[in-house]
């Protein structure tokens, strides 16, 4: 890195409106940060992000215009796809020594800005990940869909090289991003970036001292299930397109093992975190979450379409 490093920050937009402004207010409580550079990047569905450019006049507020994804912005799909773009647009603007991918329900502790560029000093890695931790309280439909999602990078836990990272908390090295820009130069895809870096040789670093606070607003079951489907479809999209045919037709086949290996797999971990009444609590929704992803992810397998 260079003697006085600039921090970008991509912050994608899943919620809007109060949410992106809190997120914003929390990067104005950085402590002792770098050099920043935020960047939000917005299409024609969420125009009102650029209500806040008052507010915080140190942001760059990027207008994508109209964006027509594959699937119509009303479907879950369609609205990944607006994610992914908008992660996309933002990546290729940053100019950053190290550029961080955020959402705006994932709000950065104090100390995160300070926090990355010190673990990238110091250990030297390209792709450091960390902590999303569930802001409570919340409800239990909430807390299971954290738990679906995100249970894996809840603190506590050790840093440690990591097979998994999130983009809703993670950050690169500019070798890192160009690297891999001929892979997200159109659409972002965590897995797909991740792959390739891992390929190359980078060891990914998972660690527990970056924390974000995962936020989401309060949901019902119509929401989640159509949402868990097509998320879970792309993710079984991608994983199909690097899978021979003799793999794709095993995890085909074997997949009505899938829900049942990640109900175990989900309690021993919030066991081990200390969660395991509360996991118990909620384990119907969770039963329900996971049947519907992997209805998804089986229907990418087969279709192989996002």
């Amino acid at each position: 890195m260079t003697a006085d490093p600039l921090l970008s920050i991509v912050v994608t937009i899943v919620d809007g409106g109060p949410y992106l402004r809190d997120f914003l207010r929390a990067t104005t409580r950085f402590e002792n940060p770098p050099r920043l550079e935020l960047i939000v990047p917005y299409d024609a569905t969420v125009a009102d992000a650029a209500n806040h450019a008052a507010e915080f006049p140190h942001v760059t507020f990027l207008n994508l215009g109209r964006i027509n994804p594959i699937y119509p912005i009303t479907t879950e799909a369609g609205q990944h796809e607006l994610f992914d773009r908008r992660r996309a647009a933002g990546l290729a603007a940053a100019k950053g020594d190290i550029i961080a991918i955020l959402e705006d329900r994932g709000h950065p502790a104090p100390d995160w800005a300070a926090t990355v560029m010190r673990l990238h000093r110091e250990t030297g890695r390209n792709v450091i990940g960390g902590a999303i931790d569930c802001k409570e309280p919340v409800g239990d439909l909430n807390w299971a869909f954290w738990v679906t999602d995100f249970g894996r990078y809840g603190r506590p836990f050790d840093t440690h090289s990591a097979e998994w990272v999130s983009d809703v908390n993670v950050t690169y090295s500019r070798k890192a991003l160009e690297a891999t820009r001929h892979l997200w130069k159109d659409r972002f895809h965590e897995p797909v970036v991740n792959w390739h870096l891992i390929s190359l040789g980078e060891e990914l670093l998972l660690s527990n001292e970056l924390v974000v606070n995962h936020v989401r607003p309060p949901t019902t079951l119509g929401r989640l299930l159509p949402e868990r489907f097509h998320w879970g479809r792309l993710f079984g999209w991608i994983r199909a397109k690097h899978f021979t045919p003799r793999q794709r037709f095993m995890y085909i086949a074997l997949s009505p093992l899938i829900p049942p290996s990640l109900w175990v797999r989900h309690g021993i971990m919030q066991w081990k975190k200390g969660r395991g009444l509360r996991y118990l609590k909620v384990l119907p929704f969770v039963i329900i979450l996971t049947i519907a992803w992997t209805l998804g992810e089986v229907w990418g397998y087969v279709t192989k379409r996002p």
